[in-house]
C-alpha cells in the first residue's frame, strides 16, 4: 500500500494525502455479513453527551468480522476489502463448508491464498495462519492475539500493528507489544502469524476539517480559550497566558502524563511497562 498525494487545487488539499486502494479487490461487501451502524452522537439513553466530539459523519455499515475461526479450519481468501470501522483492511474468506467470513487482513495476504487454523494437527508457520502461542517459534512476528483463552483475537488488530514473541517460561509466553510493553499470555492463547496490513495508515494527512467531520468527529475546543465556568484552564483577561497550573480535564482530573491506571488485577501479567520501555536511559 502506498500514499497518494492530492493535487493542490485548494489550500486544504495542498499536503492532503490518502491511501491508494490498490490492494482492495472489490467494492461491495457481502450483504449477509454487514449490519447498519447505529449512530448515537456520543449520547446515552438519557440524551446526555457522555463522549464529546462525536456526531454526524457518513452512514456506515458494520462488517461482522470473525475473530475466532473454528480450530482446524482451512479458508481461501476471495477478496481484500475496505472496512470503514477500522484502520486495517479485511479479507473475505470462504471455508471448506462454503461459508463466508471476514478476518483481519495480514500484510502480504493475496487472493487465492489459503489460511489455516491449528486444530488437532499442526499448521505451517506462515503469514495468515493461526495457532497457539506454544506452537509459534520464539522471535516470530504475530498479531490478533487472544487475551482470554477461547475468546478470539483481542489485541494487536490495528493497521500496521505487530507484536513479537520473545520468550516462553512455564505456562506463559512473553510478548513484546506494539507499545513496547512486554506482557505475559497463556501458551494456550491463539495468535496469527505476521503483521496487520495497511501499514501506511499512520502516514495519512487528513488535511481539512470537513474530511474529519465526514468521519463523524466534531471540533475540539481548547480549555484555555473557554470561560472559567466551562473549564479549569478557562478565564483570564483575554490574553493567551497558558494554564499557569498542571493541565486538567474539563472535570478537574489531572492529565497529560498523569497516570490513571487502577486495574491492579492484570498488573501481574505486565513484565515491563510501556513507560519503562520508552524512558530514556
Amino acid at each position: 500500500m502506498a500514499i497518494t498525494k492530492m493535487k493542490p487545487t485548494t489550500p486544504a488539499r495542498r499536503g492532503m494525502t490518502t491511501a491508494d486502494l490498490d490492494s482492495i479487490t472489490t467494492k461491495k461487501p457481502v450483504k449477509s455479513l454487514v449490519t447498519v451502524k447505529k449512530k448515537t452522537a456520543g449520547r446515552n439513553n438519557q440524551g446526555r453527551i457522555t463522549t464529546r466530539h462525536h456526531g454526524g459523519g457518513a452512514k456506515q455499515f458494520l462488517r461482522n468480522v470473525n475473530f475466532n475461526l473454528a480450530p482446524g479450519s482451512v479458508a481461501t481468501i476471495e477478496h481484500i476489502e475496505y472496512d470503514p470501522n477500522r484502520s486495517a483492511r479485511i479479507a473475505r474468506v470462504r471455508d471448506e463448508s462454503g461459508e463466508l467470513h471476514y478476518i483481519i487482513a495480514a500484510n502480504g495476504m493475496t487472493q487465492g491464498q489459503k489460511v489455516r487454523v491449528a486444530g488437532d494437527s499442526a499448521v505451517a508457520v506462515e503469514t495468515g495462519n493461526r495457532m497457539m502461542l506454544r506452537d509459534i517459534p520464539t522471535g516470530a512476528t504475530i498479531h490478533n492475539i487472544e487475551i482470554t483463552i477461547g475468546k478470539g483475537a483481542q489485541a494487536v488488530r490495528a493497521a500496521g500493528a505487530r507484536a513479537q514473541l520473545t520468550a516462553k517460561e512455564g505456562d506463559y509466553a512473553m510478548v513484546k507489544m506494539p507499545s513496547g510493553e512486554v506482557r505475559k499470555f497463556r501458551l494456550e492463547c491463539m495468535a496469527t502469524i505476521g503483521a496487520v496490513g495497511n501499514e501506511q495508515h499512520q502516514n495519512i494527512k487528513i488535511g481539512s476539517a470537513g474530511r474529519k467531520r465526514r468521519m463523524g468527529i466534531r471540533p475540539t475546543v481548547r480549555g484555555v480559550v473557554m470561560n472559567a465556568v466551562d473549564h479549569p484552564h478557562g478565564g483570564g483577561d483575554g490574553g493567551r497566558h497558558g494554564t499557569g497550573k498542571a493541565p486538567r480535564t474539563p472535570w478537574g482530573q489531572l492529565t497529560i502524563g498523569y497516570r490513571t491506571r487502577h486495574r491492579k488485577s492484570t498488573n501481574k501479567m505486565i513484565v515491563r511497562s510501556r513507560h519503562e520501555a520508552k524512558r530514556r536511559k
